[in-house]
């Protein structure tokens, strides 16, 4: 089955209002900036968007803010370091307005509420946040001894990833620590789409290396490799 779409913006037209995105990359290693772009000029709006970082390193993102197309954003870095920095920052405007909800959750609980959705699970247990302001409304409970938190998992409508080498079916590798939170999170969407620098033919990827599985792959877009200088200022 050939899952590869003839245009970015045809992979990400269907995304409806109020969707759930989560969104790959960690600052501008392994994001999907193509797909991101393409949902900007796309009229979805009401979006929930899951990603690491809502505006430092992340300025595509940002543009989504901007236009009014986000209503909640799932995050680990969603402010700068910089109180100047933070007055100018839509995201952070728009949070401190009222107009953008935002969940805020460290590295580790974060990927694995991502893991579990795709894993079919509804949530687990984790003793991070205990004894702080995230365990409030959350249930609570005693293994051996020590208290654990309830986090419940995530289940994106889409996912967007961004992958070095895939096929037609969309078995896909992703390259050096550009990996980071891509195979969870397509595992996670519903509907996941890889925007994927060179293709080959199916059978041409080594097994054991093949990152995410086609099965988790519903579109594929070609795009081309870019070159970045990172900064979070």
């Amino acid at each position: 089955m050939d899952k590869v779409f003839p245009s970015i913006d045809e992979a990400v037209a269907d995304i409806p209002d109020g969707a759930s995105i989560a969104i790959g990359g960690f600052f501008t290693a392994g994001t999907p900036v193509d797909l991101i772009q393409a949902l900007s000029r796309h009229s979805a709006r009401n979006l929930t968007i899951i990603c690491q970082s809502m505006g430092p390193g992340n300025e595509d993102v940002t543009q989504l803010v901007v236009q009014g197309q986000v209503k909640k954003a799932i995050c680990n870095y969603p402010f700068y370091r910089s109180a100047t920095r933070g007055a100018e920052s839509p995201f952070e405007q728009a949070v401190r307005a009222g107009s953008i909800e935002v969940e805020v959750y460290p590295m580790g609980t974060f990927i694995e509420k991502l893991r579990a959705g795709g894993a079919g699970l509804a949530g687990f247990y984790t003793p991070t946040g205990i004894g702080t302001v995230v365990e409030r409304g959350k249930e609570k409970k005693t293994f051996d001894g020590r208290e654990y938190l309830l986090e419940l998992a995530i289940k994106p409508d889409y996912a967007f990833v961004h992958a070095w080498r895939g096929d037609s079916v969309g078995n896909l590798m992703y390259r050096k620590t550009a990996r980071n939170y891509n195979p969870e999170m397509a595992a996670a969407g519903v509907i996941t789409i890889a925007a994927v620098e060179e293709f080959v033919e199916p059978g041409e990827l080594e097994p054991d290396k093949v990152h995410t599985p086609g099965i988790y792959v519903q579109r594929l877009v070609k795009v081309q490799r870019r070159n970045y200088i990172p900064s979070i200022d």
